[in-house]
């Protein structure tokens, strides 16, 4: 398939996206920005949310990782869909109940000004770590496919990319993210179901041929009943329940989205609703993975991993599905980018510059202030991507999940703290803390063979630090 023909249907496509932009982000503010004038409806944001819970990410890496995997990540599938419904009923009425701009208004409530900062900046080190690993993946895999060949430098790719995202968010923020989403939602998850069917075709097998033909070669196994292992299904549910309670539940960015519906009892169908969709979809992407691997094996091809998929749509199959590829591949991108680079800036202006309470500030002022950080976050992303472009993973779902379990423990044990206990903390304290827990999660994971022996320690990682951080937040405790 042509570069030059990718190209444009990238280009095309994001004029359509910036005229969504225009007509959705018509009239913003800072309130439409940071939470859609709270008048989204709940469909629309559950439906967009599928979109930035799975990202390119999910894309290549879930179906690419079904050789290795089997379908195991179906059991961290099932642990996410009782994180949101925890969300929905534990989380969702105290967020509204206490009409919060930034969730981590929470914590200053609970605890105090130095507990309020800390989660605000635990959440913008971990959600900036996982949405440029998110957005390098499928950076990487344009830059491969399509722009190395016309002589374009990475770093050229990701800034145009930026630009890209800029310029659909700067206005209207949440207010058209929630439009925009929906448009990439559809898209993404078209060219799943095309690319699905196309194989079976070409591999002249019917949905139950196809099985048979993976639980062959091993690859339905979802299961995994051995205690000492990683993929222990127990593990791994708990792991996926703590996931979502932490990287949608206490994650800023999810939670802007759902704030912005006007209703509490709207918001949690949305929650509850976007759960039950992403374990079909998930099952649907697993699903393909194993054609992926069944395709491969029949057409010789030698790519693994998080390439597997790129190099099978681009270079063995017809170029109309090279076409939906690529635009199901860049509808995955937006999603999950656009939607941290505004929950960012939303944070940093409210909870790390208290914009708001800034009341010498006029509305003009504050606008211009807004956009100063966007920009800034955008140059962050840029540096970061970098960063992962020398690090360059063969598997990023994993390196995303495990980066997680370090940037996140603090955020669960802080909110877990506040909503079990009745405690006070010595306020003072609690940065401590937060930067001591990450540290010995660090080292067990390091030193988990001296440790815990044959027993090995995998995403439950992210539980084991969030409870060190609720011991030290019970040890620096207050009557």
């Amino acid at each position: 398939m042509s570069p030059v023909i990718l190209l444009s249907i990238i280009i095309i496509y994001f004029a359509l996206l910036l005229w969504v932009a225009y007509r959705t982000g018509k009239g913003s503010d800072n309130e439409s920005f940071f939470i859609g004038n709270r008048k989204s409806n709940w469909m629309l944001v559950a439906f967009g949310m599928i979109g930035t819970s799975l990202s390119g990410v999910t894309f290549v890496s879930v179906p690419g990782a079904v050789e290795n995997d089997k379908f195991g990540y179906l059991q961290i599938t099932l642990g996410y869909l009782i994180g949101y419904v925890t969300i929905a009923y534990v989380l969702l009425p105290l967020y509204y109940r206490l009409k919060l701009t930034s969730i981590y208004g929470y914590l200053q409530k609970r605890m105090g000004q130095l507990s309020y900062k800390s989660g605000a900046w635990i959440f913008i080190v971990s959600r900036l770590v996982g949405a440029t690993a998110r957005l390098y993946l499928v950076v990487n895999i344009l830059q491969i496919s399509i722009l190395d060949s016309l002589g374009v430098p990475f770093i050229v790719t990701t800034l145009i990319i930026l630009i890209m995202i800029i310029l659909y968010t700067y206005e209207g923020g949440v207010k058209t993210i929630v439009w925009t989403d929906t448009l990439q939602t559809s898209c993404m998850l078209l060219g799943l179901i095309i690319c699905t069917i196309y194989m079976l075709h070409h591999l002249g097998l019917n949905f139950g041929d196809s099985l048979a033909a993976m639980h062959e070669k091993g690859y339905t196994k979802v299961f995994d009943f051995d205690p000492n292992n990683k993929s222990f299904f127990i593990k791994q549910i708990l792991a996926g329940a703590f996931i979502t309670i932490t990287m949608t539940g206490i994650d800023q960015e999810m939670m802007q989205k759902s704030l912005s519906v006007t209703k509490l009892k709207d918001s949690q169908k949305n929650m509850v609703t976007l759960g039950f969709i992403l374990l079909g979809v998930i099952s649907l992407f697993l699903y393909m993975g194993g054609l992926l691997h069944l395709y491969g094996a029949q057409e010789n091809v030698i790519s693994s991993g998080d390439q597997l998929f790129p190099d099978i749509a681009l270079n063995h199959m017809p170029p109309i599905i090279s076409i939906i590829f690529i635009i199901a591949l860049i509808s995955a991108l937006f999603p999950s980018a656009d939607g941290a680079m505004t929950a960012l800036t939303s944070s940093l202006c409210i909870d790390i510059f208290g914009m708001k309470e800034k009341k010498d500030w006029d509305d003009t002022k504050k606008e211009r202030f807004r956009k100063k950080i966007h920009l800034g976050v955008a140059i962050s992303f840029l540096i970061m991507v970098v960063i992962f472009k020398i690090i360059n993973d063969n598997s990023m779902i994993g390196l995303i999940l495990k980066l997680a379990g370090f940037t996140y423990g603090p955020l669960l044990g802080l909110f877990a703290f506040g909503i079990l206990t009745k405690h006070k903390v010595n306020d003072k304290l609690v940065p401590y803390v937060c930067v001591a827990a990450p540290i010995i999660s660090f080292l067990i994971d390091k030193y988990q063979e001296h440790i815990s022996g044959e027993f090995k320690i995998g995403l439950e990682l992210l539980i084991i630090n969030g409870f060190l951080t609720f011991v030290g937040l019970w040890l620096i405790k207050r009557k």
